[in-house]
């Protein structure tokens, strides 16, 4: 038999008695610790008696029902309510606030909050994020009490902001967000505050190459912004763990007057990629291309290849090809990995390569490189200068990014999930 459920609202200003039924005071708020449990036990609540908020323990608590919470004992040695760390309250700090639904990746509001009683023990297992949970909120109680839950989101699915709270030690769980596609974080980054925003930020900086991928997928905006909140070596420390071609990207749209200080900032090796970069109009194949990429000579084995990628640290999207040169270090043929995976592993590259491939110049607009690579079904593009040797690559991905509008994610895909 699956528990009743008890309503946060129902409990909130109802009236509080003692042993004998008589009204002594009025509850306030139910506290909870997090504690990473799925469902959080609640430990007791916050009550106004005599004018006075009070601290109740759970274990003096003898019913909690509908319209009233009844003691259990003759006499009342409550303590002053004070916020001790790591406690949360249901109604203050948690209801009607953003939570971060895990599994659908996606923001809902807490319109209400699901109680339970299970083996004695009283849980939070869940939330109401529709219209019914306002309503109960809104109407008067004896009309409230009619509105069933419909649309209950389990409590082990969800992660709270709690950033606002200020005796809370916890932050969101990086083990949680990192289920999540780079992507998918950004959208919720996207959807949420910008202290909510801070607070995702702060979860998935603890690991630095997600933290990366992350503000690689945030739209020019929340870049700017997130990077305009922190310092140039905070700022620096974020672009030397991305892609050359994006770190350029997020220097440009930063004020005038940081661009060079945080430039500085970068690794040396980073900088210098990145330098170069910015020296070219951010809408050619210069501006476009990744430095990186993977150029290896005409005698190398197919298996030999393969096992260079391995090794390689250049992004994925810029791996799908591997570039051959001639003795002057022109750029002679492409083998993609498909090709590398078929073919026997001592096949060489200039036996296997395409020759004569089709590259963009780095002065090339981004009319001109969209309809190269789309007459010749290409996902990446080698850039050249002008004596025909590579450069870098443009993949599809960097295409696309500039030619969609911004914002597209959140016209094409709902960020919040509110009934």
């Amino acid at each position: 038999m699956s528990p009743e459920f008890l309503h946060l609202s129902a409990l909130i200003r109802s009236p509080l008695l003692d042993p004998a039924g008589e009204r002594i005071g009025r509850v306030e708020d139910l506290i909870v610790r997090l504690a990473g449990q799925s469902h959080p036990p609640i430990t007791g609540l916050v009550a106004r008696v005599a004018g006075r908020e009070l601290f109740i323990p759970i274990d003096r608590i003898e019913s909690m029902r509908p319209r009233f919470v009844q003691l259990i004992g003759v006499t009342l040695e409550l303590g002053r309510f004070e916020r001790r760390p790591g406690e949360l309250l249901l109604a203050r700090d948690l209801q009607a606030r953003h939570l971060i639904h895990v599994v659908g990746a996606h923001l809902i509001r807490a319109n209400e909050i699901e109680l339970a009683e299970t083996d004695g023990v009283w849980q939070v297992v869940g939330v109401d994020p529709s219209g019914r949970g306002v309503m109960r909120r809104l109407m008067p109680r004896r009309l409230a009490r009619r509105i069933r839950t419909k649309s209950l989101v389990d409590w082990g699915s969800i992660e709270p902001f709690v950033a606002h709270v200020p005796t809370a030690r916890m932050r969101i769980p990086l083990r949680k967000l990192s289920r999540l596609r780079p992507a998918q974080i950004a959208d919720l980054v996207e959807a949420a505050s910008h202290e909510e925003g801070e607070e995702i930020i702060e979860a998935v900086s603890l690991d630095r190459e997600l933290e990366a991928d992350v503000f690689e997928e945030l739209d020019p905006e929340h870049q700017r912004e997130f990077l305009e909140s922190r310092s140039d070596a905070e700022a620096a420390r974020v672009l030397a763990t991305m892609a050359p071609d994006d770190a350029a990207d997020l220097i440009n749209d930063l004020d005038q007057d940081r661009r060079l200080a945080v430039l500085e900032a970068l690794p040396a090796r980073q900088q210098a990629k990145v330098r170069r970069l910015l020296s070219y109009n951010p809408e050619t194949g210069g501006g476009l291309m990744n430095p990186d990429f993977l150029s290896l000579a005409a005698t190398t084995t197919a298996g030999e290849a393969l096992e260079a990628i391995r090794r390689s640290d250049i992004a994925p999207e810029a791996l799908a090809m591997v570039y051959t040169a001639d003795p002057e270090g022109r750029i002679a043929g492409t083998v993609s990995v498909v090709r590398l995976l078929k073919v026997s592993p001592q096949a060489k590259l200039s036996s296997i390569a395409e020759r004569d491939p089709v590259t963009v110049r780095a002065d090339a607009d981004i009319h001109a490189i969209v309809r190269k690579m789309s007459d010749f079904n290409l996902s990446t593009a080698p850039v050249v200068d002008e004596d025909h040797r590579m450069i870098g690559v443009v993949t599809v991905d960097d295409v696309l990014e500039l030619l969609l509008p911004t914002g597209w994610r959140r016209d094409f895909g709902m960020t919040t999930a509110e009934e």
